[in-house]
């Protein structure tokens, strides 16, 4: 029994035997933790990284979440478009000044539609940021829309308020008093700088707008809204420019629809009428729809030298101001 206690003893206390072990097992410990904890960690960022979205993705969900059920790339349902015309008509209190009446809002909608069907949607072009741009981007929905304003503020603002809005500001040198005096010199040049057929990046007619993004000017426009700048005092800017600009983007297209469809909103007025008929020209205008004028244009060859196949029967009169409209 001696024996054995002290053969106990031994073997529990001998230093050997305990220097061998201690490491062998802590050794092990250590590892089975760095592999546990480096495959949690791998587990956890492949986790993290499948559950966060893309920008495209996000993009994609902003679409659908604001109309639920909707591919981005489809047609919008005509009773979602109803509905939006509908509610657009009834309120007018944006802060941009007096909205579209329905009749109006209808035939722009009625435009958007014709490409609205396609893969890829409409191309338009707005002149002024108003009481409908965020309709105008909703109804066009899977094409592109891009809205041009004068002022760099609200282009900044807006922007800021509505994430995925894509607006630029203009920088207008015209004003309504100089009307008839930018008319005549457009007139004069309709050969050479002001001709109906054009790049206007590289223009020098002073009605032309020539300092917007260089992309624009490469887009084939199937629809062009004329809603801006301000027109209604001497000093403001008048549409003008934007009147002449549209006409040569629509006959200008390289590819594309063979026809756009150019609106212009306030149409009653003397400045916007005339330029309109001079340079969107009477042959072109298909509808009058209460203060909006629409008008249907073509290609045109690279040669060509007149914008209108009729001479203009309007003109200014000098004894009616055109700062007066």
């Amino acid at each position: 029994m001696k024996t054995n206690a002290n053969n106990t003893k031994l073997i529990l206390l001998h230093p050997s035997i305990h220097a061998k072990q201690t490491p062998t097992a802590g050794s092990h410990r250590l590892w089975l933790i760095f592999f546990v904890t480096f495959f949690t960690l791998a587990f956890t960022i492949t986790l993290f990284n499948s559950t966060i979205p893309t920008g495209a993705a996000l993009r994609n969900h902003a679409s659908s979440s604001s109309f639920p059920g909707l591919d981005s790339t489809a047609p919008l349902p005509r009773s979602v478009a109803d509905a939006l015309l509908h509610y657009a008509s009834m309120s007018n209190t944006s802060g941009f000044g007096p909205a579209m009446t329905s009749a109006e809002i209808n035939a722009v909608a009625t435009a958007l539609r014709h490409c609205g069907g396609t893969p890829s949607g409409c191309n338009f072009l707005v002149f002024g940021l108003t009481h409908e741009s965020l309709l105008w981007q909703a109804l066009n929905h899977n094409g592109r829309t891009v809205l041009l304003d004068e002022s760099e503020f609200l282009v900044s603002k807006f922007e800021q308020s509505h994430p995925g809005i894509e607006a630029y500001d203009v920088q207008y040198t015209t004003k309504v008093k100089d009307s008839s005096t930018l008319l005549a010199a457009a007139k004069s040049q309709v050969r050479d700088e002001c001709r109906p057929v054009q790049n206007l990046l590289f223009s020098d007619c002073k009605l032309g707008i020539n300092d917007l993004p260089n992309h624009i000017y490469q887009v084939p426009w199937d629809v062009i809204l004329v809603d801006g700048p301000r027109g209604y005092f001497p000093a403001a800017p008048g549409r003008m420019s934007a009147i002449f600009t549209a006409g040569i983007l629509a006959r200008s297209k390289t590819d594309g629809a063979a026809k756009t469809h150019v609106f212009v909103h306030d149409f009653e007025r003397q400045v916007e009428k005339v330029f309109s008929e001079e340079f969107l020209c009477d042959e072109n205008l298909v509808e009058k729809i209460d203060s909006l004028g629409h008008f249907v244009l073509g290609k045109m060859q690279s040669q060509s030298s007149k914008f209108c196949a009729n001479s203009t029967k309007s003109s200014f009169s000098k004894t009616t101001s055109l700062s007066s409209g």
